[in-house]
């Protein structure tokens, strides 16, 4: 069996976000990355299902983007992942979902996958239309929203959530592709001795020009903070002092009571 598990890094959502001087994406100067979280429940469920055969499926990484990509790829490889591809892509941030899926679908599109894994959106872009659109592009099958996974005889019955809690249950003959989002597993953390065995791994960097040059289908025209429209106002004291000043505001600062 071949798995495929395509992962992104992103920026850690404790950085600081500013706009860049196109106001098209980030200001990547002050931003630390991470792993999308996302990718790390697709990674681990890619493990899972290794240790559950006993070991006999090879687990491809692959990730695109500039050189500190690296850094997710290794995780990944500590994590459990045998063998990784590096397609370099510096300016992987203007790149939309149609071309990314083009990209990993060129690659993934004569290497005989069996399943292929990703996350069910980036915590940065957030489209959610990756995973699906690779699926579309190879021919096969796919399912989102992945909270629920098992494989037997080539088969993978997926549990999804749908909307108000609501699970549902899919099933699919692989090859196939299916996303993974909060509460499929717990992902692990790569122990010291995994990670140096990581170092010796396979790392493969190919160009993202050499695998696809479709043209964007969208494009981000601009983005910005919100506006600021007022500031709160913080009231402390008894439940009579609060009502009060409740009603000071209220006559002083609206109509409600005039």
């Amino acid at each position: 069996m071949k798995i495929l598990v395509c992962i992104k890094q992103v920026p850690d959502m404790e950085s600081p976000f500013r706009p860049n001087g196109s106001a098209t994406w980030f200001d990547e100067s002050d931003l630390a990355f991470r792993m999308n979280e996302y990718d790390e429940y697709a990674v681990e469920e890619a493990v899972r299902l290794k240790e559950q055969l006993g070991g006999e499926p090879e687990i491809t990484v692959l990730s695109i983007g500039p050189d500190r990509v690296i850094e997710a790829i290794k995780k990944a490889l500590a994590i459990g992942c045998d063998r990784a591809v590096h397609i370099l892509e510096p300016e992987v941030a203007s790149r939309e979902p149609w071309q990314i899926a083009s990209i990993i679908a060129a690659y993934a599109r004569d290497k005989q996958f069996d399943l292929l894994f990703t996350g069910m959106q980036s915590q940065d872009r957030g489209s959610a239309q990756v995973g699906v659109l690779v699926a579309e592009l190879l021919g096969i099958p796919s399912t989102t929203t992945l909270v629920g996974f098992a494989w037997a005889d080539g088969v993978v019955t997926a549990t999804r959530e749908l909307e108000g809690g609501v699970k549902g249950k899919v099933r699919l003959r692989t090859p196939a592709l299916v996303t993974c989002q909060l509460g499929l597993n717990s992902p692990r953390y790569p122990t010291l001795p995994n990670i140096m065995k990581a170092r010796k791994k396979e790392i493969t960097t190919l160009q993202a020009g050499e695998l696809s040059s479709e043209k964007p289908l969208t494009g981000s025209a601009a983005f910005r903070h919100p506006e600021k429209k007022g500031s709160g106002v913080v009231l402390e004291g008894s439940v009579d002092e609060l009502v009060e000043k409740v009603l000071v505001i209220l006559k002083d600062k609206t109509a409600v009571l005039r």
